[in-house]
């Protein structure tokens, strides 16, 4: 995820734009739960990354009404151990793997009442942003529910 002053992402004719908040760019895998998604909303929603006045990490975005920019993306799980061309065989069936990300996102908007605009899952789309901080974060449930 990573926290931006503004995003969008367009594809051939369409657009979605945010202003403050974060983008996530969301790998799925075929383990991946509900129990996954539960918890990765929470962590987004509450997590202080956001500056306050003091210019110290002590607010999340939900405190600073902030906005979701989701982004499904399956290259997150690509595997370059071996030989000059990427593996994804660790990323989720496409069929659960959006079934999963449209959960994060509506978890995100029922639970913690955050306007989410969604990429379309499978597209060719450009993604344009200017991140703040920088700052970026990368997290996998995985390890971190199982620790």
């Amino acid at each position: 995820m990573q926290v931006v002053d503004h995003a969008s992402v367009t594809t051939t004719g369409w657009e979605q734009s945010i202003q403050q908040g974060i983008v996530l760019f969301v790998g799925v895998e075929d383990s991946d739960s509900l129990t996954d998604i539960q918890w990765a909303a929470r962590k987004i929603a509450t997590l202080r990354i956001f500056v306050d006045h003091e210019a110290k990490q002590y607010r999340s975005v939900q405190d600073v009404q902030g906005m979701i920019l989701s982004v499904s993306q399956f290259t997150l799980f690509a595997d370059i151990k071996k030989g000059a061309r990427p593996s994804f065989f660790q990323a989720g069936e496409p069929q659960h793997a959006q079934k999963m990300w449209k959960l994060l996102n509506k978890e995100l908007e029922d639970t913690y009442h955050l306007p989410v605009c969604e990429g379309v899952f499978g597209a060719d789309m450009k993604i344009s942003l200017v991140n703040h901080g920088p700052m970026t974060i990368y997290f996998d449930t995985h390890d971190i529910i199982k620790s």
